[in-house]
């Protein structure tokens, strides 16, 4: 079945051990781990690194495959979401670089997957932002295919706020837009870390792209969004998305849960569901973030069953 998890940059002032141990205990079987490097651009729920791909050697590989070992819980996915296509030339080399190394140690770990953003320049069109897309990714994507690890590429369009105006920070947000990215890069490493929120608030069909994308589905967010329509109407589609759309926990949204992983499962998709908490009701102190946590496990664990270890003794 699907294992569930939860994307551990919502709670930045744990250790590694401690987000394995809040898995475990609030009914978790995976974690996509955050990966950010020391220092760089600053972001709302980024910055945070629970594993340091910067100081992977044998001991800290074995260090975190012991603590796996002893709470019961897998790694997902590396999780590092920056911009590499940013116009500051600094920004988007230290977001490739460190992209390089996130991959790299999503190998070393026998991980396997690594999700981030395409990433883009707001300022221009997506005609204009494509030939370097193309000249960024290739290496990328070439680089992963030698280590053997995918690349989820996560939809959020990155447009919250007027620095991010007009485009976003994230080229890849629409079926239309990731048709073309799989045409121009083919690899079977390139895929999508796939999250339904965004293409609400977008007014996009969140289930038909599951079935045409199925072979694409590397890894799933589970978040939910919830559109105030009245603001819609009164402020009108340029306004920015924060003016006429929420995050929020699972099941507090517009997002169909039960026919969203139903489609899931009909077209064969069997990876991570993980929960990606960026809900604002939950943002007053830690113990909010983890109940928000504790909460939304609870929620999606009436649409995704635990596949226990042993099968219970028949009498």
């Amino acid at each position: 079945m699907m294992p569930l998890g939860f994307v551990s940059a919502i709670i930045p002032e744990a250790d590694l051990e401690q987000v394995f141990a809040t898995a475990a205990a609030y009914d978790y079987e995976c974690v996509e781990v955050a990966c950010w490097p020391a220092h760089g651009p600053e972001q709302k729920y980024s910055g945070t690194a629970h594993i340091d791909v910067a100081k992977m050697n044998p001991a800290y590989v074995a260090e975190i495959q012991h603590l796996m070992h002893q709470y019961e819980v897998q790694i997902s996915a590396l999780a590092y979401y920056p911009n590499p296509l940013s116009p500051v030339a600094e920004e988007a080399e230290v977001a490739t670089g460190h992209i390089r190394r996130v991959i790299a140690a999503a190998a070393e770990l026998g991980i396997g997957q690594m999700n981030t953003f395409i990433g883009r320049d707001p300022a221009l069109t997506v005609e204009a932002n494509w030939p370097r897309m193309l000249e960024t990714w290739g290496p990328l994507v070439e680089y992963a295919e030698q280590h053997q690890v995918k690349i989820g590429i996560e939809n959020c369009p990155m447009l919250f706020n007027d620095q991010q105006w007009p485009g976003g920070l994230n080229l890849a947000t629409t079926p239309a837009i990731w048709r073309r990215l799989f045409q121009d890069l083919p690899s079977p490493a390139l895929g999508l870390n796939f999250d339904p929120s965004h293409l609400v608030w977008q007014q996009i069909d969140y289930l038909s792209p599951l079935r045409e994308f199925a072979s694409r589905l590397f890894h799933v967010h589970a978040k939910d969004t919830r559109i105030d329509w009245h603001a819609l109407k009164d402020a009108g589609i340029f306004a920015l998305p924060t003016v006429f759309h929420a995050d929020k926990l699972p099941g507090l949204g517009d997002v169909d849960w039960g026919s969203f992983i139903a489609t899931l499962g009909h077209v064969g998709y069997r990876g991570p569901i993980c929960v990606e908490v960026e809900d604002a009701t939950y943002e007053g102190s830690l113990d909010d973030r983890y109940l928000a946590l504790k909460h939304s496990s609870h929620y999606l664990r009436n649409y995704i069953p635990r596949r226990y270890s042993t099968l219970p003794t028949r009498k």
